[in-house]
């Protein structure tokens, strides 16, 4: 059978996209190729779209595939096509800079063949980056501590959370940890959500002081699930629902379900391919849908 050519002209969705190198394997462990790594964003694109699509982009790419070296890339590239627009972010010690604004099928295979395997996106829209959607809590496990511990712990943020009248939803993180969602929609401050989610960090390490750190330091983590709550910081970017990650399998950050987290907890896998998750929306749809438009108040922070 021939080779694919190095690069060829592409349709999608209604864009032209030249793409290359499809044969190129980015999964060598599994086989899984370039080709199947942007087939998968472009199926994945009609619920992955309504998450990102007005969003600063953060890009990390492996240009040799998960076996070589990786980069994360917050300049949206020059030489991106004119339909690839860009947003204004926090930027960096140099400036405000532009994201990468993946608001399109086209533009979210055209980030693929790049081998842009992780999409990476902060909490607050382009049009109001100091007033996040959302809260986030990224469960953070400390080896020998599992996936197992973070669900664990989760249940008991559910609680504390549901106590305050808030909802939240969870998802993978496609590698190992497990990570919450407050969605907002409604004024806040990346300050307010980011004290809000340390009162409770702290909160679940006074109460589980030997499964629960509020604190990154790695020499405190061991056996523990760390609750990062700096994620909510206006520079910080948390991996996208529905991104692949740069794994040894092509595993994605999949929305799961309360019973899933509670199934997790006892030991159920809860870690999805791309095609499982593909098969989940075609099953359950969009899981983290509500999360797009249900508003919530953090409670007031105290002085």
């Amino acid at each position: 059978m021939a080779s694919a050519p190095e690069r060829m002209a592409v349709t999608v969705g209604g864009r032209q996209l030249s793409v290359s190198n499809l044969d190129k394997m980015m999964y060598p462990l599994v086989g899984f190729t370039k080709a199947q790594v942007i087939d998968y964003y472009v199926r994945v694109a009609p619920v992955m779209l309504t998450h990102i699509g007005d969003r600063g982009i953060t890009l990390r790419r492996w240009p040799d595939g998960v076996t070589g070296e990786s980069f994360f890339e917050k300049r949206c590239p020059s030489h991106r096509p004119v339909w690839v627009p860009t947003c204004a972010g926090p930027g960096d010690r140099g400036g405000q800079i532009n994201y990468c604004r993946l608001d399109s099928v086209a533009a979210l295979a055209w980030s693929a063949n790049l081998a842009a395997l992780e999409i990476h996106a902060p909490m607050a829209l382009c049009g109001g980056i100091d007033a996040p959607t959302m809260a986030v809590f990224d469960l953070d496990p400390g080896s020998p501590a599992t996936i197992i511990e973070c669900c664990r712990v989760a249940l008991h943020i559910r609680e504390v959370l549901e106590a305050v009248g808030l909802a939240t939803w969870a998802k993978t993180s496609g590698s190992k940890g497990l990570q919450m969602y407050v969605p907002l929609n409604r004024p806040h401050t990346h300050d307010h959500a980011a004290g809000f989610a340390r009162a409770v960090a702290q909160l679940l390490e006074q109460r589980m002081p030997a499964q629960v750190v509020s604190v990154m330091k790695r020499s405190l983590r061991a056996g523990k699930v760390f609750i990062d709550w700096g994620q909510n910081a206006r520079f910080k970017t948390t991996v996208a629902p529905y991104s692949l990650r740069g794994r040894d399998r092509p595993t994605a950050s999949t929305p799961v379900t309360w019973d899933e987290v509670s199934d997790g907890a006892d030991g159920e896998p809860l870690t999805f391919t791309a095609v499982e998750v593909l098969e989940r929306i075609e099953e359950h749809g969009d899981l983290f849908a509500p999360t797009l438009t249900l508003e919530q108040d953090l409670p007031a922070p105290t002085s």
